[in-house]
């Protein structure tokens, strides 16, 4: 219950069995509900004392414990949620010079960020290339560049509606049998993220290099160029069983 939040295995067992009844118990009580060893049991309840999270109390020369409330204990973990970012945010950084070596990123949201980080930044250009519910998530902010005057191009798979002209839009259907989701954003001509889905889990490159960053760039507007054929010429295709089979190899 509690371990997402930075807390042990042993005191999440502990806050779940003191939350989930009705009466304050001691401590062979809750050896017995949480399944916490008897010799762990007094160490995680003092830590747990001194986080805040549980309630002692004597009677009878028996300590009882109980759990602060759900209720309090989600107010506890947002309040020191936001401490804990506001710390983060006032730590003095150094960011590591890049250069041409290849950086490996791996979690889904670890790479959202970077992206949109790497956006915000950007000032001459964006090509970015994706999935239409990841790039939506983008869109206030793509647009503000786009406003602020700069180059911003949007390979997208799915319907997108926005104020960018330089939309290249793929539907997909039954046929794009080998459409695999990914991510592509190449910033300023200069700087680029590939990020795509292996063995279930996202990963994700990023460079200065600027081979690299030219072969990802080509490899963004191979994307747009067979987006636009197949949409103009999609009838033509799938007519000739040789081309439609050629084409829906490809990755778009």
């Amino acid at each position: 219950m509690l371990m997402q939040f930075g807390f042990t295995q042993y005191e999440s067992q502990v806050y779940h069995a003191l939350i989930t009844t009705d009466q304050p118990l001691d401590a062979t009580a809750i050896v017995r509900r949480s399944g916490v060893p008897r010799s762990k049991v007094y160490e995680v309840l003092h830590r747990m004392g001194e986080k805040g999270v549980i309630l002692e109390s004597t009677m009878e020369k028996k300590r009882l414990y109980t759990a602060l409330s759900l209720d309090s204990m989600i107010e506890k973990l947002e309040t020191d949620f936001e401490k804990n970012v506001q710390k983060l945010k006032d730590t003095k950084i150094k960011e590591t010079p890049m250069d041409d070596r290849v950086w490996t990123l791996k979690e889904d949201k670890s790479i959202q960020a970077l992206v949109k980080r790497l956006v915000k930044r950007a000032e001459r250009s964006v090509s970015i290339s994706g999935w239409a519910d990841d790039i939506v998530i983008l869109l206030p902010l793509l647009e503000d560049k786009y406003k602020a005057g700069l180059n911003v191009t949007i390979h997208v798979i799915g319907e997108l509606k926005t104020i960018i002209p330089t939309v290249s839009t793929l539907i997909p259907d039954i046929q794009h049998a080998n459409l695999e989701r990914s991510r592509i954003l190449i910033v300023d001509e200069s700087e680029m993220i590939f990020a795509g889905i292996e063995n279930s889990e996202w990963q994700a490159i990023r460079t200065h290099s600027r081979p690299l960053v030219k072969f990802f760039t080509e490899f963004f507007y191979h994307d747009v160029a067979l987006t636009e054929i197949t949409r103009k010429y999609k009838d033509t295709i799938m007519q000739d069983k040789d081309i439609r089979d050629i084409l829906l190899k490809l990755r778009y």
